[in-house]
């Protein structure tokens, strides 16, 4: 399957709990054939049509990231994209290092 990419990442939690970054079509429909056959139901299924829908062309990839974005938070494993303080923390110029 060639990929179609996402303007941006939508982050979800697998079952082990670890955030995993979601960026492509193909992502997306991993994670989705992943989720539990008892805990799919119609939003799965919307987002998984949304999905196959954007890689044929049929749905722009913003729709598809919206439904699969709108299917995560409603499963409880959509995770906000927060950088580690060490990585937003301010930054140091050559003006603030002592000699």
């Amino acid at each position: 399957m060639s990929d179609r990419y996402f303007d941006s990442p939508v982050y979800v939690k697998d079952d082990g709990r670890l955030v995993r970054q979601i960026q492509s079509v193909s992502d997306a429909l991993d994670f989705l054939s992943g989720w539990p056959t008892d805990r799919r139901g119609m939003m799965f299924e919307v987002a998984q049509e949304a999905l196959y829908s954007a890689h044929d062309g049929r749905l722009p990839m913003a729709a598809a990231r919206n439904a699969f974005a709108s299917w995560a938070r409603a499963s409880d494993v959509l995770e906000d994209a927060v950088a580690p303080a060490w990585m937003t923390g301010p930054k140091l110029g050559n003006s603030d290092i002592s000699s």
